[in-house]
């Protein structure tokens, strides 16, 4: 049997889009494909990131001498080393509006350039996917370009590690980046009108703030702009129920008042509100919590996803 040899780009493989390609090359392994990781270092300095990384990674893919059926590069800063690589398809998979995401954290003079850069590297690969309907619809509207709806699986078979801790009564977590974008500083505005503490994992392993989240009575998601945040998986995982803001992605997966409740964005009253409904009624916590790990264990899992990968890559491939 033909073992599909594949490359994944991506400038780190923690975090959102990156560990969403981790986890993939995971699966896929265990299914016989043959799939590499590309490694590249990049200056850290927040303005120089990704120009060392579209740099240094376009470089080395250059110098490889491998030549595979697939390169998959995860994020728009890929698609110079995806292009450079020898392969028979290419792909480039997407988690948000790129040239919105730059402007909420760089300039507006970066955006500008990015405006303009975008449209035309999106031609570059032969297909282009992202797990987000709302982002599907957006590059529709604004650039008419194509993208494949495929959800990012969560991998239930890790949280074996996730000792089974005790509840913390009314602990309220925020698990991510501390940055405006993610809109910590929402959340730290309301923090002593919230009926509970709450806890920031913004720079702990996958592991501790699994267990952080696992404690808690409420996860809150106050965020500015989204995809698909997968931190919100994971507490449908542990049972723990989310208020989130109404932006992006996250209403794809949180059916108000069903699997999570949802917030207008720049509304910090309900914010403080649905926060404190939740941490007062646990009936309608453990409502929530439920509704949500079953809405999640027939969506979301890697046995109800990875087969559309697969089907992906062998299509893909074959055509």
């Amino acid at each position: 049997m033909y073992k599909m040899k594949i490359l994944f780009i991506a400038p780190r493989y923690t975090g959102g889009i990156g560990g969403h390609a981790a986890r993939i090359a995971r699966k896929l392994k265990e299914r016989g494909f043959d799939v590499k990781l590309m490694h590249v270092p990049h200056i850290p300095i927040k303005n120089l990131k990704n120009p060392s990384f579209a740099l240094l990674s376009t470089l080395k893919a250059k110098m490889d001498r491998e030549n595979y059926d697939i390169v998959h590069a995860f994020n728009v800063p890929s698609t110079f080393a995806m292009r450079a690589t020898k392969a028979k398809k290419k792909v480039l998979s997407v988690h948000g509006v790129y040239a919105d995401q730059v402007g909420k954290i760089h300039s507006t003079t970066t955006k500008k350039m990015v405006d303009v850069a975008e449209p035309k590297m999106l031609k570059w690969p032969d297909k282009i996917t992202t797990d987000s309907k709302a982002v599907q619809k957006a590059y529709k509207e604004k650039l008419g370009f194509d993208f494949e709806y495929l959800p990012a699986p969560l991998d239930t078979s890790l949280f074996k590690d996730i000792p089974d801790v005790p509840k913390i009564e009314n602990q309220v977590v925020y698990i991510g980046r501390d940055s405006f974008e993610k809109g910590i500083d929402i959340l730290q505005s309301i923090e002593t009108q919230i009926k509970g503490k709450v806890v920031y994992c913004t720079d702990v392993s996958w592991k501790d703030a699994m267990m952080t989240l696992r404690a808690s009575s409420l996860l809150v998601v106050p965020s500015r702009m989204e995809s698909i945040p997968q931190v919100i998986k994971e507490a449908y995982y542990f049972k723990v129920p989310i208020v989130a803001t109404n932006v992006g992605g996250i209403p794809e997966i949180i059916t108000n008042n069903v699997t999570g409740v949802l917030v207008p964005l720049n509304e910090p009253k309900k914010l403080v509100d649905a926060i404190n409904q939740i941490l007062e009624n646990k009936e309608f916590a453990k409502k929530l919590a439920d509704e949500g790990y079953d809405y999640l264990m027939k969506n979301f899992t890697c046995d109800v996803l990875m087969p559309k990968y697969v089907n992906f890559y062998k299509n893909l491939f074959k055509n």
